[in-house]
């Protein structure tokens, strides 16, 4: 676990120069380009515990943006294909994002979806 928890935040950390390097494209770009291995052998479950503990102990408050780049980033690395949604309402004007495997949402409220219209998949 503690190998997972590294290696989550060492995505938190490299998210975290990206956005303010160049913002959105960059991320996506980052997270769009990480292919999903063909196995793994952590579990679901293990990967979002090694989220929770790598954003409890990171020096500065994770966004949702970072947060769920990374959970799909560390998903993907261990052969579970996740992808990053970006969504937002209008009123009162939100944003949010989330991570999904095979379209449910991981690691937030499972009805995220309902609440906010999909801008962005990656």
């Amino acid at each position: 676990m503690t190998r997972l928890v590294l290696e989550a935040s060492a995505l938190l950390l490299r998210l975290e120069i990206a956005m303010k390097a160049a913002g959105l494209t960059l991320l996506c770009g980052i997270v769009r380009n990480q292919p999903c291995v063909t196995s793994g052998r952590d579990s679901l479950a293990t990967l979002c515990h090694a989220i929770d503990f790598a954003c409890a102990f990171y020096p500065k408050r994770v966004l949702c943006l970072q947060r769920s780049a990374a959970t799909v980033l560390l998903l993907r690395r261990h052969g579970v294909p996740a992808e990053l949604v970006i969504g937002a309402q209008v009123f009162p004007f939100r944003s949010h994002a989330w991570a999904e495997v095979d379209r449910s949402p991981v690691g937030d409220r499972p009805y995220v979806s309902t609440l906010y219209r999909e801008l962005e998949r990656c």
